[in-house]
């Protein structure tokens, strides 16, 4: 049996610089990996997926550049736009195993498995230590359908190994993974249905939201096809050919799975290691990201928070905070994030729905993209931004912005919230003419 001072099971945006710290401050650090060094959000997420519709939203918006007068002849070269992908995708891979070895980190690329509390073993190692971090994130939930299994389906795991464009792709689910792309293939070229089992995209946003991504989806070509389940799925001479619960049938030569999460806790054999698991399988943390188990933590999505990169990053530093007696705690920032279709979708803090059920006197008010001057302009009619505001102490409690670049928009709210500012703050700001920034204000103003 092995010793060390620190064990991390996973290399993601959490575990990769908790680890280098750790070894920086002296201690031995081991950490474990299964697959490819860096994560999700390196490997399969964002980098990757941020890379590819780099070059699908530039084909997107060439397009769109006809209600300009601007007419445009497009060839895309599917296979060099998937090598500049990996190509991005790859180097940011490399980085991350020359920064842990530059740290002093011993790498066992292996899959992790308790076998007593805090002592771990994989690739014939047993190691034991009084710290150890799971990192370990989520994978694709694959449904239980007819027929599915053992076909070629495509989830965000090999997405990026693609080397032809597939003239029709068929998308289960319509959460940001499938939008995002399923809607880059839809521009790069491919005839893409998205199939959605209930009434609308992203559900989980303001149903205004869902309307304004569903027009901006039917614009780029894509077939929706709302309340139906896949019931059956046949894959036969190269075609996937869905039968669906109204009775129909859709076929095409690619199927992406996109139907949700779950997280990777499987093969970590948590109970040996007296770790508890909630009914869906998440890890159970406290406020502190305490496991069940003493001096066993975990952070990022694998104990259910926020499926972000930026949220795991900062659960690590608040889970180095706390190691370092601060008063931190899981829920302790003011939580933001986006959607990289076009338009974007840019979300911070709480919708109006959340904060009333909270208890707040709050009110929204709302601006079209069509009343804003740079999107007249710039052709971006579709979209709007919201804010959220409490009437009692006149605090911003969130905002939602759909329209162009609103992830980078989406940013001033996110600090103004942080601050505790009120929208007085915003409406009394002179922001630069003409830019989209300068609606913030203007948005404010209608709370006069």
């Amino acid at each position: 049996m092995e010793t060390a001072d620190a064990i991390i099971i996973g290399s993601g945006q959490g575990g990769v610089p908790l680890a280098i710290d750790l070894a920086k401050e002296g201690k031995n650090v081991v950490l474990f990996e299964r697959g490819a060094l860096g994560g999700s959000c390196v490997n399969y997420g964002c980098t990757p997926s941020k890379a590819f519709l780099a070059a699908a939203h530039a084909v997107g918006r060439a397009r769109q550049a006809e209600k300009l007068g601007i007419h445009t002849q497009i060839k895309v070269d599917f296979p060099a736009v998937m090598e500049r992908v990996r190509g991005i995708r790859n180097s940011f891979n490399g980085g991350v195993g020359r920064r842990l070895e530059n740290a002093g980190v011993k790498v066992i690329k292996a899959e992790a498995s308790f076998i007593a509390e805090r002592t771990v073993t994989g690739d014939g190692v047993s190691l034991q230590a009084p710290l150890v971090v799971m990192n370990t994130g989520t994978s694709p939930f694959i449904p239980d359908i007819p027929g599915l299994a053992g076909t070629p389906y495509i989830t965000n795991l090999n997405f990026f190994e693609l080397r032809e464009l597939p003239p029709r792709t068929l998308v289960m689910g319509a959460g940001y993974i499938g939008l995002e792309l399923g809607q880059g293939l839809a521009r790069l070229g491919s005839e893409v249905h998205l199939i959605v089992r209930g009434d609308r995209v992203l559900a989980k946003e303001e149903l205004d939201v869902s309307e304004v991504l569903t027009e901006a989806l039917k614009q780029d070509g894509i077939k929706l096809h709302f309340n139906v389940n896949v019931v059956q799925v046949n894959y036969t001479d190269n075609i996937f050919t869905l039968s669906l619960s109204n009775g129909e049938e859709s076929q095409g030569e690619a199927l992406m799975v996109a139907t949700g999460r779950k997280p990777n806790t499987k093969a970590l054999n948590t109970q040996a290691g007296g770790i508890e698991l909630d009914k869906q399988g998440y890890i159970k943390v406290d406020s502190k990201f305490q496991t069940t188990s003493p001096g066993v933590y975990a952070i990022g999505d694998v104990a259910k928070q926020p499926a972000f990169t930026h949220v795991a990053w900062e659960d690590y530093r608040r889970l180095k905070g706390i190691f370092n007696g601060e008063n931190r705690s899981r829920d302790d920032r003011v939580l933001g994030y986006a959607i990289y279709t076009e338009p974007q979708v840019g979300r911070v803090g709480l919708t109006l729905e959340e904060a009333k059920k909270k208890g707040f006197n709050a009110r929204a008010v709302t601006l079209p993209m069509s009343q804003i001057a740079r999107a007249i302009e710039w052709g971006h009619d579709l979209g709007f931004y919201r804010m959220v505001v409490d009437d009692d102490s006149n605090k911003i409690l969130g905002a939602t912005l759909v329209g162009y670049e609103t992830a980078e928009l989406v940013h001033v709210f996110l600090s103004l919230i942080e601050a505790g500012a009120n929208w007085q703050l915003l409406e009394e700001s002179v922001h630069i003419h003409p830019t989209y920034g300068e609606a913030l204000p203007s948005l404010a103003r209608l709370l006069i």
